[in-house]
Formats: C-alpha cells, sequence, structure tokens
C-alpha cells in the first residue's frame, strides 16, 4: 500500500506547487493593475486633460505698402532670418524719377520766394521815398499855410497887393494837392508791400507742401525695400521674380521662433477647478517621450464658438446643447531650450493639476 500511494502524494505536490505559481502571478497581475488603475485614478481626480490643444507662435506678415514689379527676393521657402534683414526690393525707378521732378519743382518755388523777397526789399525802399515826399509834402504845406496867414494880416494892413494875397492862396491849393498825392503815393506803397508779403508767404507755404510731398515720395521710396521685423522662419513664398504686386498683398509670413506658447481648448465642465498659475504638462504627439512643463497664464473671455465664422445662434429653434469648449493660454517654460522642437500648429496633450 505505501508504494502505490507514494506517487500520487509526488503528484500532489506537483500539482500544488504549479497551482500556488498561478495564483502568485495572477495575484501579481491584479497588484499591477490596482498599482496603476489606483495611481491613474488619482491622477485623473486631481488633473484636468484635453488632446485639443497645439502649440502657437506669432505670425509676421510681410507686406508691401506700395505696389511694384519686385526687382530682388533673397529668402528662399523656409529660410531663417535675422531682424532688420533685406528680405524684397521693388522697383523703384518712377519713384525716382517722380522725385527728380519735385525736386525741380522745389527749386522753382525757391526762386519764386527769392523774387518775392527781392520785391520786398524794393517795395520797402519806394515806400521810404514815398514817405520822404509826403514829409517834404507836409513841410511845404506848413510853410505855405503859414504864409498865406501872414500875406492876409498884410493886405489887411496895405503892406501888398490882392495879386499877392491870390498867389499866395495858389501856392496854398498847389502844396495841399502835392500833399494828398504824396499821401496817396504812400497809401499805394504800403498795399503793395502787403500784397507782396502775402505773395512771399503763400509762396513760404508751396514751398513747405512741395517738401512734405518730397518727403512723402522718400518715404514711398523706402517702402521699396522690405525687412524683416523679427527673427524668425519664412513661410511659403507667394511671390516670385519680376511679379507685380499690389500694397497690403501678404508676400509670405515670419513664423517668430523667440515665443513660443500653447492654447489647450478644455471643455467649460472641465475649467472651474483651474486657475492662474496651475502647473500643466505638455506632451507633443510628434515626441512622445518628451514632457514639458507650463504654467496658466490666460482664459479666453469667450468660447472658441464665438471667434467662428459662423457663431452659434442659441436663440433659434433648433437649438442642441453641446458642450462648448475654452481656450487655455499656457506659459511654455525653458521654451528657448526645445526651440528646435517647437513648431507652430503641433499637436498637443495637456494636463493641469489642481
Amino acid at each position: 500500500m505505501a508504494e502505490t500511494n507514494e506517487p500520487v502524494v509526488a503528484e500532489n505536490k506537483k500539482i500544488t506547487v504549479k497551482t500556488i505559481i498561478v495564483r502568485v502571478i495572477i495575484g501579481l497581475a491584479v497588484a499591477t493593475a490596482l498599482f496603476f488603475g489606483g495611481k491613474k485614478l488619482i491622477y485623473e481626480l486631481h488633473h484636468e486633460s484635453t488632446d485639443n490643444a497645439q502649440i502657437e507662435a506669432k505670425l509676421v506678415p510681410i507686406l508691401p505698402r506700395v505696389s511694384g514689379y519686385v526687382k530682388a527676393l533673397y529668402p528662399e521657402d523656409y529660410a531663417t532670418v535675422k531682424k532688420d534683414s533685406l528680405l524684397v526690393e521693388l522697383d523703384d525707378a518712377d519713384l525716382q524719377l517722380q522725385l527728380e521732378e519735385m525736386k525741380a519743382d522745389l527749386v522753382q518755388a525757391q526762386t519764386d520766394i527769392g523774387n518775392a523777397q527781392a520785391s520786398i526789399v524794393n517795395a520797402n525802399a519806394s515806400l521810404s521815398e514815398t514817405q520822404s515826399n509826403l514829409e517834404v509834402a507836409q513841410t511845404r504845406k506848413d510853410k505855405a499855410h503859414t504864409d498865406y496867414a501872414r500875406d492876409q494880416n498884410l493886405y489887411h494892413d496895405g503892406a501888398i497887393t490882392k495879386k499877392q494875397l491870390d498867389d499866395s492862396k495858389s501856392n496854398v491849393d498847389v502844396v495841399d494837392r502835392q500833399y494828398e498825392s504824396s499821401k496817396n503815393d504812400v497809401n499805394v506803397a504800403q498795399t503793395r508791400l502787403g500784397v507782396i508779403n502775402s505773395q512771399l508767404k503763400k509762396a513760404d507755404a508751396i514751398i513747405k507742401v512741395k517738401q512734405v510731398a518730397i518727403d512723402q515720395q522718400l518715404l514711398k521710396i523706402s517702402y521699396c525695400k522690405l525687412y524683416a521685423t523679427s527673427n524668425g522662419q519664412i513661410g511659403k513664398r507667394n511671390v516670385d521674380l519680376g511679379q507685380f504686386v499690389q500694397a497690403g498683398t501678404q508676400l509670405f509670413t515670419i513664423i517668430d521662433d523667440e515665443d513660443y506658447w500653447v492654447v489647450a481648448n478644455f471643455k467649460e465642465t472641465q475649467i472651474h477647478h483651474m486657475k492662474l498659475g496651475d502647473e500643466a504638462e505638455i506632451r507633443i504627439d510628434a515626441y512622445p517621450g518628451l514632457v514639458l512643463k507650463g504654467k496658466i497664464i490666460a482664459f479666453s473671455d469667450a468660447t472658441g464658438a464665438k471667434f467662428s465664422l459662423l457663431p452659434p445662434d442659441n436663440a433659434t429653434g433648433n437649438f442642441v446643447k453641446v458642450t462648448q469648449r475654452i481656450p487655455v493660454k499656457i506659459e511654455i517654460e525653458d521654451a528657448a531650450k526645445y526651440k528646435d522642437k517647437l513648431h507652430a500648429g503641433m499637436s498637443l496633450d495637456v494636463s493641469v493639476a489642481y
């Protein structure tokens, strides 16, 4: 009987060990699942996450302020440029010719100024002469009236004849007319001087207008050279050499590579725990193992739908309640360190701790 039971006992021992190993493995698997599941549950209880997020950057359009033909085009598609570097030159030959014409008009106006100034000198000299003549006429008039008064007394005393008195009276009439004529000459000279002064002011104003026109033309010529307004990378070019471009046409865009941020669109039911300064984890789809840190710096005052081309109108009879999304702006910590990996428009997963 002892010999018969030995194989059974060995087999039971074998089954028992196998069962224990399986149970241990199952137990470890369950414990692992509970550990990671619990960890994820705790994480979810203190984080809000979204995959509706992307990297944003400043997009600087390059627009000509004057129309013209493209004479020179320096950057290629997606080329890196530095601030103030020359990007495009427009043909300014027509503007230069117009400038020369304006300068010639200015010289002519300056000549008119010179003529007006010379006329003023002559008018002042003429006025001085007529004023001197008026003073002489005034002296003669005073003397003639004095002589006539004296001759009247002499005539009453019988010292002179009636003819002498008449001659004295005639002289008074002559010098009075000469005085009035001299006074009119002074008035005419003063009026002429006033007219010339007005002409000088007008000519001076014309010169200022022409100088302003020249300055405007120089400004237009300066607009024929387009410079980069920031460091960054050129997007796709929309212009070729020799092409005619209108003022305000977008030639290309510079993506400013010095300032990146994240806009994450959270559901309106997710933001009630969030506040400014909350820390965020940012995972870029293109780099799964890379985790960036950030913090909330702003909340939009309107949902994303309000900025759409056709915003929804909930006052219509076809209203269907849809959970809206609120754009949240997140600053990336050490963005310059990851600049070679950040590209505007890249998709992200964002988690905010609260």
